[in-house]
């Protein structure tokens, strides 16, 4: 069963669409056609980011192909990705590591 959405091939996040557990397995169709798959590593609450690949400290988050942020430490494949581990564009945007980016 289909439990997560991604919208662009360049999105290092998927979105649950429905509430997760950590163990659970995370299916999302690809862009491109198939699926994706990977394990929940904590509880996933709706509509909630969940980091489809490693995601190293200070690199950007991307959501709908579009940066929403970057990540604060580093975020291991299945983890919750939320205000915990990411700076929001919001917080970010007078940032000289993130200039250039919008």
């Amino acid at each position: 069963m289909r439990n997560a959405v991604i919208i662009d091939g360049r999105d290092n996040v998927v979105v649950a669409i429905y509430p997760l557990k950590a163990g659970d397995e995370v299916t999302y169709p690809l862009p491109s056609g198939g699926e994706g798959h990977l394990t929940a590593s904590q509880d996933i609450p709706l509509f909630h980011k969940i980091a489809r690949s490693d995601i190293r400290r200070g690199e950007l988050v991307v959501k709908y192909g579009e940066f929403i942020g970057q990540a604060t430490c580093d975020i291991g494949q299945g983890d919750h990705v939320h205000t915990q581990n990411c700076a929001s564009t919001d917080d970010l945007k007078d940032s000289q590591e993130v200039s250039g980016h919008e």
